[in-house]
């Protein structure tokens, strides 16, 4: 029987009966000097999701993170390891959903304009969109501040774990069927993203490939992570930013 349960930061954020946003379990502790695009969405103050630098004003993260709430609930924090602390703290001004995001969790990407520009350097930078999905078996990176593990706590500090690109039939089988053609997997033993990290990058080759979006359990060896698979959604992404 196909049946997982979503959570964002905890059970008690349940959205869904079908799917687990994701966190990182299995990492490192990271400087925000090597992981520059990553970005925090607070929500009322507090750590909600991840979130990826695309311009000095434009944030990119998952729609299920930003879908039922308006743009007045959150802030985004960059330029710090920290969700508590540092960096830059920036109003969001304007959130876009994808049109056909649904409970499935396809299309699960949205972009956020900024009330004000952020001020770039080497700890606060954007990253360039994936021109085509990356093959499987490609290396690939993933951030944030998510759970270490499966009903554990979020972590204090940003970390990161490095993942392989699953081949995305191996992927729908594992999820009977459910993966479609915006998604994109990724997966290694014993690491994986998980709930807090939802939003956040996956990073191959310098690109934004992937946008944190669900799995089942954290690092659980049948099931890979997925993710809104940036290049399969980049028109989208770049019109949505012409209408913000």
């Amino acid at each position: 029987m196909f049946l997982q349960c979503v959570f964002l930061i905890s059970s008690a954020s349940l959205i869904s009966s079908k799917w687990i946003p994701e966190r990182i379990v299995g990492g490192h502790s990271v400087s925000i000097d090597v992981v520059p695009w990553q970005a925090s969405i607070l929500k009322h103050g507090s750590h909600w999701c991840g979130a990826a630098i695309y311009s000095e004003d434009i944030v990119i993260t998952a729609a299920h993170c930003v879908q039922y709430a308006y743009p007045g609930a959150f802030h985004v924090r960059v330029g710090s390891a920290y969700t508590s602390f540092g960096g830059q703290v920036v109003r969001v001004s304007q959130i876009l959903v994808h049109q056909d995001y649904d409970q499935s969790l396809s299309n699960d990407i949205a972009v956020i304009r900024l009330q004000s520009s952020l001020r770039l350097s080497d700890s606060v930078s954007s990253i360039p969109l994936a021109e085509s999905s990356p093959a499987s078996g490609s290396p690939a990176t993933v951030s944030g501040w998510g759970a270490v593990g499966y009903h554990q706590q979020l972590s204090r500090s940003l970390l990161e774990v490095s993942v392989d690109i699953v081949d995305q039939k191996k992927c729908s089988d594992s999820y009977d069927g459910h993966i479609t053609n915006d998604m994109i997997c990724a997966a290694a033993p014993g690491k994986d993203a998980c709930s807090g990290d939802s939003g956040g990058p996956l990073v191959s080759n310098g690109r934004l490939v992937g946008i944190v979006s669900f799995g089942t359990d954290c690092a659980h060896p049948k099931y890979p992570g997925v993710y809104a698979d940036v290049a399969k959604l980049k028109p989208w992404i770049l019109k949505a930013i012409q209408r913000l």
